[in-house]
């Protein structure tokens, strides 16, 4: 069985983890903005944290479900609904057979992720789903998804009859707790870039002491920031190298791009600095108009970071486990 879209979000689309390995090719990336959100939404309905997610924006898809299925919805709250019955993030649901997903209006955050138990039914590209626009490839046919789409589930058909008991849904009694992956005070972390030393001194405390707001020029492939410009003493010109998620690109006339999930895999801009990995969920929430700081940290500070961000998601990962397996056995789910 499957969902269904019945109306169209805004640049709607299937993604993963990303795909990895290919970059020397000129293939990018691709992968979920918000890596923790997916992976958290894949726990709670006990997939692999890998396995596929439908990547939303508001305002969002509206999705049909053609078979009762066990979701969870996370990242932005977006104030989903299923049918009339307002549903939380970060909690796992049981939706009925032929009951809608929609989501009224935007409370906090820039992407939500669904993930269904047992993932959905597509073709890997190059060892991922993640859908590359550019190339046609991966995901659902290549592309965002678009009204009438439907897309198949993995898993065999569950029966939830005992746990719905003729509602349209049914929250569970456990969720996620998240908040804590995520930085406050939209103050981001990073390590200096190869030509960080190109900056003059009034831009380096430039970079540290002003406030960047996220323009409205900004999407999958890159955030570009507004504010104060930012000097360099060094000309010349730079060749072409490779460039990473996170990677603050800084332009001629003095601003930056900070590189996201659907970045180019090489570029020639001066790299003054990288958000770091654990930061990178935080960045991928935030709405144009915000604004962001920043506060350099060292290469070892942010790679102790990132192990202890892992540590947690492995935690994380150990509580959803128990109250779903303890959910299974109860009404002999598979």
């Amino acid at each position: 069985m499957s969902i269904q879209i019945i109306k169209q979000g805004m640049a709607d689309s299937i993604q993963d983890n990303g795909r990895y390995g290919y970059q020397h090719l000129g293939i990018n990336p691709n992968g979920v903005m918000d890596p923790i959100a997916a992976t958290a939404a894949n726990l709670l309905v006990g997939n692999d944290l890998n396995d596929a997610v439908l990547e939303m924006h508001f305002p969002a898809s509206v999705i049909l479900f053609k078979q009762q299925s066990l979701i969870a919805i996370c990242g932005a709250d977006l104030l989903a609904m299923i049918n009339d019955v307002f549903v939380p993030v970060n909690t796992p649901i049981i939706i009925e057979k032929n009951c809608v997903l929609h989501f009224k209006k935007p409370l906090s955050g820039a992407r939500t992720y669904l993930a269904v138990k047992g993932g959905f039914d597509l073709q890997p590209w190059l060892g991922s789903y993640s859908t590359n626009t550019k190339a046609v490839a991966g995901g659902f046919e290549g592309r965002n998804l678009k009204k009438h789409d439907e897309i198949r589930f993995r898993a065999a058909v569950q029966k939830y009859d005992a746990v719905l008991n003729g509602k349209d849904c049914e929250i569970l009694q456990w969720k996620a707790s998240v908040k804590n992956f995520y930085a406050a005070g939209n103050i981001l972390r990073i390590t200096t870039g190869s030509e960080y030393d190109w900056l003059n001194e009034d831009a380096k405390k430039l970079l540290l002491s002003s406030s960047f707001t996220i323009s409205n020029q900004s999407d999958r492939m890159g955030y570009r920031m507004k504010g104060d410009n930012l000097a360099i003493e060094n000309k010349q010109q730079l060749i072409s190298t490779a460039v990473t998620k996170g990677t603050l690109q800084l332009l001629p006339d003095g601003q930056f791009i900070i590189l996201m999930a659907d970045h180019q895999t090489t570029g020639g801009y001066p790299k003054i600095a990288h958000v770091i990995s654990a930061d990178i969920p935080t960045l991928a929430q935030l709405n144009a108009g915000e604004k962001i700081q920043f506060n350099i940290i060292g290469q070892q500070e942010a790679e102790g970071i990132l192990f202890d961000q892992q540590q947690q998601l492995q935690q994380l990962q150990n509580a959803c486990s128990f109250p779903l397996l303890k959910f299974k056995q109860q009404y002999a789910i598979n």
